[in-house]
Order: structure tokens, then sequence, then C-alpha cells
């Protein structure tokens, strides 16, 4: 029989001292669990080593290659591998597609990123990073410590480190645990002089891993280790490392309260949904940002119960929260100087007595009802009190909400890119903009209220919780649905992300979302690689020329 774990209790503001000596009791005893598996370290030289004790693994793009000399590298690979191998073996690589040559058995391997790199692409290329680290590294199996060698621009310096981080696994529940393992993430920056991999770049080449693995972590501990309570514990972990607020609203208070959404999604569930906050406040900020995100810890469907096949994966339907929680730690670790507050609409979509049923009408936190024609669309009805909160309590100027929305956004954009709607051009553009400095793809999906938002249309209530027509731009009108309740009018910038097919790849979570936010808002970090790679955000207000959308 198992010994149930003690709870760390519901926190308000900010973390005391004695609260403090108790979450350090929690984290020694492994209560709240820290990713251990795989510690990345991050170096902008190359260290001398024997690939047969650790082994290497240089990825490059073939042209970046071909212009480091043998002296350059030899270092990784002295004293198994001589000049002569090593210059047959760069002849020998295919200049267009992904290839790889082993330089000495499975100890020494050289690979290349694809030629092609379209508009839509990002320039480092940083999914084949991703997949030739799990194709070629000798992985954590072996309990050897390894190197990643990465030969790349400057620009696609932190996508790059990110791409090689995600290749790791941080979840894993097998008899045979995989043995702890320290991998070297080692960078030869092309066109580059001086030391580009200063304290506070390394710094946040830390704090990103950390954020990834903490998102892809929570995305793969199936529902009986992550439910509500898990998450909420996770977040409570971040909220001590960092020392902001938090705020929690649970249970039968969230009734109370209004937030119809949330309650009525998770109140079938034997754990009580939630509506929690981190709130981070520095002096002087003249800014609200709030990201906003879906933390549905389990979707079955409802009473419009998922199959039998469609329902396997669906422990990954929180990523959007997983990914604000992993992107706040960033931020604030970048010591963000403007109000940021993260928003978790948590709750499990489950079958049950109290379950929430077609054809009822709940009140959601924007005043609006709602006639409920498919309890499988329950993302859009938790994130619409999100934002409503987000737009009423916390008066944010800037709003992004993410989530594993949609089927559709698979079918309208695909596996590598997220899609992203704003009422804003200039905002979508600045989305993309990031998503391709960082690696997190994004594309844009329309956004035309006047045409789309009628699927809605109920003879009931305010409107309906699923479209009408299901060939008519779901993904657009599951967007909008959840902007509805901040208000067509709403004079600042939204932001809605869909992530339901990028969240994972091959059966493990990606970690998307957890760079792109950070990137996107770079300008309000102390990073200057953040600064430099992230969009000129500053100051793209309707009256200096944005391009804003309002209904009339």
């Amino acid at each position: 029989m198992q010994t149930e774990k003690p709870k760390i209790p519901v926190l308000y503001g900010k973390i005391s001292t004695t609260l403090r000596t108790f979450y350090d009791f929690f984290l020694k005893r492994e209560y709240i669990a820290v990713p251990t598996m795989v510690k990345l370290l991050f170096k902008s030289s190359l260290s001398k080593t024997d690939p047969r004790k650790t082994p290497v693994l240089i990825i490059g793009q073939l042209k970046h290659i071909k212009t480091i000399k043998y002296d350059d590298i030899k270092c990784k690979l002295e004293p198994r591998v001589a000049e002569d191998v090593y210059k047959t073996a760069i002849s020998g690589l295919h200049s267009s597609l992904s290839d790889s040559v082993p330089l000495y058995l499975n100890y020494a391997t050289i690979a290349t990123l694809p030629l092609k790199c379209s508009r839509h692409n990002t320039t480092s290329r940083s999914h084949a990073i991703t997949r030739l680290v799990q194709n070629l590294s000798v992985g954590t199996d072996s309990g050897l410590d390894e190197c990643v060698v990465v030969i790349c621009e400057g620009r696609d310096f932190y996508a790059s480190a990110c791409a090689v981080a995600r290749a790791y696994p941080s979840y894993a529940k097998k008899s045979n645990s995989a043995k702890n393992i320290t991998v070297s993430v080692e960078f030869m920056i092309i066109n580059e002089t001086g030391d580009f991999l200063d304290d506070s770049t390394e710094q946040l080449c830390v704090d990103s891993t950390y954020g990834l693995k903490l998102c892809q972590r929570i995305v793969d501990t199936p529902c009986n280790f992550m439910n509500v309570d898990h998450f909420i514990t996770e977040a409570q972990a971040v909220a001590y490392t960092l020392n902001v607020g938090i705020e929690i609203i649970r249970g039968e208070e969230l009734a109370q309260k209004g937030f119809g959404g949330i309650y009525g999604v998770g109140k079938g569930a034997s754990c009580p949904p939630a509506l929690m906050v981190l709130k981070h406040t520095p002096a002087g900020a003249s800014k609200t940002i709030a990201w906003v995100g879906k933390g549905i810890v389990y979707d079955t469907g409802g009473l419009s119960l998922k199959g039998r096949f469609d329902m396997l994966g669906m422990k990954r339907d929180c990523g959007g929260a997983a990914a604000i929680l992993g992107a706040f730690y960033v931020a604030v670790k970048g010591e963000f100087s403007e109000n940021l507050y993260a928003v978790f609409c948590l709750a499990e979509n489950a079958i049950g007595p109290e379950a929430v049923k077609p054809d009822d009408i709940i009140t959601l936190y924007s005043g609006k009802t709602v006639e409920i024609n498919n309890t499988d669309a329950e993302g859009r009805l938790v994130l619409a009190d999100g934002v409503a909160f987000a737009h009423k309590n916390l008066k944010a100027d800037i709003i992004v909400d993410l989530a594993t929305l949609t089927g559709a956004q698979g079918i309208a954009t695909g596996k590598y890119h997220a899609s992203i709607m704003s009422n804003d051009e200039d905002w979508e553009n600045h989305v993309r903009q990031a998503g391709r400095a960082c690696g997190d793809l994004v594309h844009p999906v329309p956004f035309c209220p006047e045409l789309h938002f009628a699927e809605f249309n109920s003879t009931m209530a305010d409107m309906k919780n699923s479209v009408k027509d299901r060939c008519n731009a779901q993904v657009s009108c599951a967007g909008l649905f959840i902007f509805s309740h901040i208000g067509f009018d709403y004079p600042g910038k939204w932001i809605h992300i869909d992530l339901a097919y990028t969240v994972a790849y091959m059966e493990k979570a990606t970690g998307f979302g957890v760079t792109l936010l950070p990137t996107l808002f770079g300008k309000y970090c102390k990073h200057s690689i953040l600064k430099n790679i992230s969009p000129d955000i500053e100051d793209d207000s309707p009256s200096n020329g944005a391009k804003r959308h309002k209904l009339d």
C-alpha cells in the first residue's frame, strides 16, 4: 500500500519565510519532482575529451562544417579519429539532405542539417537538430556522459541550444530507469568574434532548459500522476523558486465567483478544478501582460465521449498551461521588466454524476451564457473564463492564450506550425518572427469574426460552445469563441495560439511554447541575445500605425 504524500497548502501572496522552510522540506524529499535524468551544460568553446569515454555528436550545415579545420575540432576526436578520416567523412556528406557519417563506431559522429530552408521555416533547422540528437546520440541508456557540438551562426544560437535540450527525455516510468548523465552542449559560432556565450546567455540557456524539461515532464506524465492537485504543486514550486505571488480559486469557490466555464468542465471529476494565477509585478512596470493556459489534465470528452483511439494521448491536453509555466519561469528569471501574470485554467474533463451535459446552459465569467452542444469542446470554456479574468481583474494590456484546442489545427497548419490568430496584424507578425527565431514555428489562420462567429448562434443562450458547420474554419471559430468573452471591442492586444499538434512528436512532448513567449517579449528581459532576436514590439499602438481589427 502506497502512503499518500502530504499536500503543499494553497498560498496567497509572496512566499513567507516559514513556507520557504516548508518547501525546502518537500523539495529535499522529492515530493516535488525535479528533472534529473539529463543535466545539460552550455559552453562557447570546445573542451578536450576522448570520444570513447565521452561520445561526441557534431552537427551543422555542411557549408559551416567545411569552414572548420581539423585542428579546430581535434580536441573532441583525438586519439580515436585521425585527420584523414575526418576529411574523408566530410567529403562523403550529402549537401542537401540531413546526413550523417560515423567517425568512430557510434562514439563520434558528424551530421549535417538540411540545406533548404523556406521562409516559413526557422534558419536554425531546429527540428532537424532535435531529430539528429535523438537518433544519433548514445543516449541515457549507456550511462556515459556525452557531448553535442553545434556549428552555427550567432542568430541561430538560442534556437539550436533549445533544440538540443528538447531531444532528451524528462519523464519515464520504466522499471529499468535510464541512468543520469551530463550532456555538454558546445558551440562553434560562425562569423562571430569574442566570447559569444557570456554569463547572461549561459544562464538563459540553463533557465530555458529547465523550463522546457518542466513543461515536457508535465505533458508526458499520465493523469494518475499529474492531476489538478499535482499541477498546482508544480506551479507552487515555481512560485517558491521565483518568490512571486500566487492565487488559487478552487472547487465551489469557482462557482460562487462566477467561473462557470472552469467549474462546469471540471465538476464531474474527483479532483476539483481550479483557476490559478502566478504574479510577477516589478517596480516601475508600465504594462500588464497576461499569459493564459488551457490546463485540461485529462480529456475524456465528457458525456460527448471520445472514441477508443481518440482518447489516447489526452494527458497532453494541459500542454498550453505547461508551456506557460515553463515560459513564466524563463521570463521571470530573466528579470522581466513589466507586470506578468500566468493564468492557469485547470480541470479534468471526466464523466460522473455531476458532469456537465449537452443542452446545459452555463454562465461564464464574462457574464455571457453558453448552451453546451458538445462537452468535448471544453477547452474554450475554461479559456473563456481565463481571458475574461485577465481582462476584468488584471486589466491586461496584452493577453496571450495557449491551448491544445482543436484537432483541426493539425489539418490547417500541420505538426510543425502552431496556428496563430490575433486582433492585431502587427502582433500576428511579431509572433511569426519570434517563432522563427526560437524554433517554435507558428502560422496565421483567418481572423474574421463577422464571417465566422455566427457558427455559435443559439436560440436558448448567447451562444453555443461548438460550431454548426465543422467545415467552416474550425480553428478560427474556436479562437473567436475565446475572444468573444474578452469582447470584440477590446482595445488591447489579443493573441491566440493553438498548439494541438505541435505539443508532441513521436509520443513525446516537445515543450512547444516555452521559448516562444520569452522570445516574443524578449525586449522586457535582461538577456541581450533575447533582445537581439525578439521582434520590435515597442509602442505599436493603433495610433502609431498598428492594424487592429474592430467590429462595427
